[in-house]
């Protein structure tokens, strides 16, 4: 389209779908139409990949809101499929006339990339002192400095004393008032030329519709300038779309406020299972293969935890009087010397009269050593001291630090120190899963080092900070002016990136080779093609391709029986082929391009034995085209294997065929996870029956510190997948994977490696049981559900009986559960905390656990109920009242052993035994009123008893006499969204 003359004011064209929608699609339409008639301008729609999104989007356009809309999408491969999937609406020359992806020439339909309206201009201005004042607010937010003086005077300090990380924290801070100014609503003024000019022009052609696909990007710079956008543009309407609603954690509020004011709440959600379920996505399975990192590798990460363990020593062990080299003058300090001023434990000589409260700080002209750590943290409970002063009592400091305050006294008590009076013994849990040693020392550690070496007089201490900081961020620890958080670590990078994860491929790739024979279309997605971050301490172990696609595709075409699958890879800048593969792919190659229009050279290039360089020459080569290029091939089955990276394979890219997909990259947000696992769902009309493998590979050395971090990232990725379980249900989290993970604690799967592996490999042939389990086409709930899934073990309680007269049968596990739950449920509608009373509903699953949800309940509803259930059945954890649970224990007399068994049985003796002392849930422990509602249904439905309140005195005596004796829950319990 040529014609720059506005459009606005032209009659909209005639359109009309000429396909048949979805049940999904017209029921968003619906909801849409009357939100628009209603007045709405924005509307905001979740909806998985495949699900037919980019046609919602489209019909909303032509037959909906009828004016020019602008598409916008984060990259042009979903950019030029906006402009394709058009002609189901138009036709011939019509969609060449109507839709455009030019920025320079605007239509009725301009789809075009984020970057063409968001491109920032580049400037140097001198941001130092805006900088240091956001620096300054920080500390003093963060309770790092009491004042503006304070907080100037450490950062002055700081920068003498340690001018590299001065200068790194201010370019941070640089950075960060750039970002504020955008979120000011000045987003405008900070863009390239090139943007303003093109807005200019879809504003000349008077856009009246924007669409944001995937519009879970929008959470930063991107949604800063669109938000003073649609002010430029005179209000359009907007319609967001996205997969999966953006990871909100760590996001800055003022762009999650932006966000959600620039959205609203989701008007439409379509959860992935329901898509399944109604015919338009494959089911599929979620599988993990597990192995263990090589010698070398294991090699590396011991020794990474010998060195952190030495640092241990190193901060804890006693240090003499020493004087600096060269005396350092003292830096002028505010009054009064408090702890925010003055690092704890300076100029004190030894451990000992450290931990003697009443000792005097012995005055010297030089600076000395500061305390070691033990003594260091002796003194801040003594004292009671934060970073900005002193707490009034215990509660208050454990209430301003929790992690800290509970860290320091568990490291002082594993010790053997004798705590200060006012300090409690920590409560530990003997039955609670261990927690890594890391828990309890990285919190101490990051509080000396920052408010102690950091800021010692003494450069031996400053030196040590650094050696701390430097070990700490081998282990993923990175330690700022203001805490401590989770970094890039080359232990965890060992483990993530091992070359195990190689080696599994061909097993994998092997099985599933032999079920679906030339059917087979696997694609393995990495995080990088080759990397540039290899650090030097870990350039032995991983070296540029480690863990990459690169390492992946050299593995498959070396292996004899992968070889055969004709792998291919795709980078960002050429294409890697099998050798036996290379000259029929180039012809293959040269008949597309030339029958899709591209004037394109094809050269090879031999790179070894066993593979070549797909080179291309000409304007039109490009990802965008080579990646559509082979992707049709691999369709074909001229490939069936494909290697590739997240940014090439993953959001918008579409390839209906692939019925095996191998992650191996590390992503753990749900955004992530989802758009990649959206690539194997689509629907093959080749194949009616496809059901998709979806597999994780899993390194493991649970000995290590950092050695389940691959299992934890595993748990992470499955914690908003929804997939099939052993008994039929549509679950949520890492259970639906295996049942053996929701059991097995992360120590136990290496133990089970072998058999968890021969078991995942056995079901690639039972695709067919797989797909039945999915229960396609049958009715079901259009949202999930919330349950609880517990395991009573009333086995322990011996056979006990229901503590109630005439009771003839034994509790169950499921009978027990379903007394509860029904407790729970009549005092939550009776307190009005629930609406209308739903079903209870009750059911026993695979590994002894019952299951319990209410049907036909509210979302708000069934989330109170399972949360308050999960309270009941968890171990006790500061509960505010507890209530007994007792049973009847049956004894034989002599009467009853003489008398026939339905006589006799009258004659028994019933004692009265003690079971349990279980939390009354939260939401019902708020006042005395809701705790006697409780206590009435506890006592007709489960066991008479009072509740207790449990903060102070019998009450308190109570919780830690049942964790000692056995008699609080010790769990699991599980809660899950499951479909049913």
């Amino acid at each position: 389209m040529t014609d720059a003359s506005p459009i606005h004011t032209a009659e909209f064209p005639p359109l009309k779908f000429g396909g048949t929608l979805r049940p999904s699609q017209r029921e968003a339409i619906a909801i849409a139409q009357r939100k628009l008639a209603e007045g709405h301008r924005r509307l905001h729609i979740v909806a998985p990949p495949g699900s037919g999104k980019t046609i919602l989007g489209l019909h909303l356009w032509a037959e909906t809101i009828r004016k020019p809309a602008l598409i916008l999408s984060p990259n042009s491969a979903i950019q030029a499929q906006w402009a394709s999937k058009a002609a189901s609406f138009l036709s011939g020359d019509a969609v060449r006339d109507l839709t455009s992806t030019d920025s320079e020439r605007p239509a009725w339909l301009t789809s075009l990339t984020y970057q063409a309206v968001t491109l920032p201009k580049r400037g140097d201005d001198d941001l130092d002192a805006a900088a240091v004042d956001l620096w300054i607010e920080n500390l003093i937010r963060r309770d790092q400095a009491s004042d503006i003086d304070e907080a100037r005077l450490w950062i002055d300090d700081l920068q003498r004393h340690n001018p590299d990380y001065h200068s790194e924290r201010l370019a941070a801070y640089r950075k960060q008032h750039r970002d504020e100014l955008a979120q000011a609503g000045d987003a405008l003024p900070l863009l390239h030329a090139s943007s303003r000019a093109v807005l200019q022009r879809l504003k000349e052609r008077g856009v009246g519709l924007i669409v944001l696909d995937e519009c879970h990007h929008l959470l930063g710079h991107w949604g800063r300038v669109l938000a003073d956008a649609r002010d430029f543009l005179d209000g359009p309407i907007v319609v967001g779309l996205t997969a999966t609603p953006p990871d909100r954690d760590g996001k800055d509020q003022v762009d999650l406020d932006r966000y959600d004011e620039f959205f609203g709440p989701i008007d439409f959600e379509v959860p992935i299972p329901a898509v399944v379920k109604d015919g338009f996505l494959s089911p599929y399975q979620d599988l993990a293969y597990f192995v263990r990192p090589t010698a070398a590798e294991i090699d590396f990460v011991a020794n990474i935890d010998d060195q952190f363990h030495e640092l241990v020593r190193e901060l804890c062990a006693v240090r003499l009087i020493e004087p600096a080299a060269e005396p350092v003058g003292r830096t002028p300090r505010p009054s009064g010397e408090d702890y925010a001023s003055r690092p704890i434990g300076e100029a004190r000589t030894d451990e000992a009269s450290i931990l003697r409260e009443d000792a005097p700080p012995k005055a010297v002209e030089q600076p000395v050593r500061l305390a070691p750590l033990p003594a260091w943290l002796m003194s801040v409970l003594t004292g009671l001291r934060h970073p900005t002063g002193v707490a009034a009592d215990w509660s208050a400091f454990e209430k301003r630090d929790p992690a800290f305050a509970v860290a320091a006294s568990l490291f002082l008590a594993q010790r053997g120190l004798k705590l200060p009076s006012h300090v409690p013994l920590p409560v530990i849990d003997a039955d609670a899963e261990p927690q890594p040693e890391t828990v309890v020392l990285v919190p101490v550690i990051d509080r000396y080092v920052r408010h102690g070496l950091r800021r010692s007089h003494h450069p031996a201490d400053r030196e040590l900070a650094e050696m701390a900081i430097r070990r700490l961020r081998l282990l993923g620890v990175q330690i700022t002016e203001t805490g401590c958080q989770s970094c890039a670590s080359p232990a965890g990078r060992v483990i993530a990136y091992s070359k195990s994860k190689m080696l599994a491929l061909p097993e994998i790739l092997r099985a599933e080779r032999a079920v679906l024979g030339d059917r087979l279309r696997a694609v393995i997605v990495t995080d990088y093609e080759k990397t540039s971050a290899v650090s030097a301490e870990i350039s032995h172990l991983l070296d540029e391709e480690a863990g990459g696609a690169m390492a992946a595709f050299r593995v498959l075409v070396d292996h004899a029986e992968t070889n055969l699958l004709d792998p291919v890879l795709l980078t960002g800048s050429s294409v890697l082929v099998d050798g036996d593969l290379a000259l029929r792919l180039k012809a293959e190659a040269e008949t597309w391009l030339k029958s899709n229009g591209f004037e394109v050279e094809l050269s090879l290039e031999p790179k070894s034995p066993t593979f070549s360089v797909l080179n291309g020459r000409g304007a039109d080569w490009c990802p965008r085209v080579y990646v559509a290029l082979i992707t049709e091939l691999f369709q074909r089955g001229l490939t069936r294997c494909l290697v590739g990276t997240r940014g090439l394979l993953g959001e918008g890219w579409d390839a209906h065929k692939i019925n095996v997909l191998i992650d191996l990259t590390t992503v753990t947000t749900s955004m992530s996870v989802n758009q990649l696992r959206g690539r194997s769902f689509r629907l093959d009309p080749d194949e009616p029956l496809k059901l998709a493998n979806n597999w994780d590979v899993v390194c493991l050395a649970p000995e290590f510190t950092q050695g389940l971090d691959d299992y934890h990232r595993l748990i992470r990725k499955h914690g908003q997948l929804f997939g099939v379980t052993e008994d039929g249900v549509i679950e949520k989290g890492i259970g639906h994977v295996h049942a053996a993970f929701t059991e097995l604690k992360p120590e136990g799967v290496e133990g089970s490696v072998g058999v968890l592996n021969t078991e995942m490999l056995a079901r690639v042939g039972t695709r067919d049981a797989a797909r039945t389990r999915w229960k396609l086409g049958e009715p079901y709930r259009s949202e999930p559900l919330r349950t609880v899934e517990v395991r009573p073990c009333v086995s322990r309680e011996a056979g006990g009986f229901p503590p109630f007269r005439g009771a003839k049968s034994a509790w169950t596990d499921a009978s027990l559960s379903h007394a509860i739950g029904k407790a729970l449920l009549g005092a939550l509608t009776e307190a009005r905390l629930i609406g209308s009373q739903p079903a209870l509903q009750v059911g026993e699953r695979a590994g002894g656990y019952i299951r319990l949800f209410l049907e036909e309940a509210t979302k708000d509803d069934s989330g109170l109920f399972a949360e308050s259930l999960q309270e009941m059945f968890a171990p006790l954890h500061k509960p505010r009242y507890v209530i007994p649970r007792s049973f009847d224990r049956v004894q034989n007399t002599w009467l009853s052993r003489l008398l026939p068994g339905v006589v006799g049985r009258y004659f028994q003796r019933r004692d009265s035994v003690l079971a349990m002392w279980h939390a009354v849930p939260s939401a019902l422990a708020k006042n005395r009123e809701l705790v006697a509602i409780f206590e009435r249904h506890w006592q007709q439905h489960v066991s008479p008893g009072e509740a207790k309140y449990a903060y102070t005195g019998d009450g308190a005596n109570i919780v830690q006499q049942a964790r000692r004796s056995g008699l609080a829950p010790q769990g699991p319990v599980h809660v899950k969204e499951v479909f049913l």
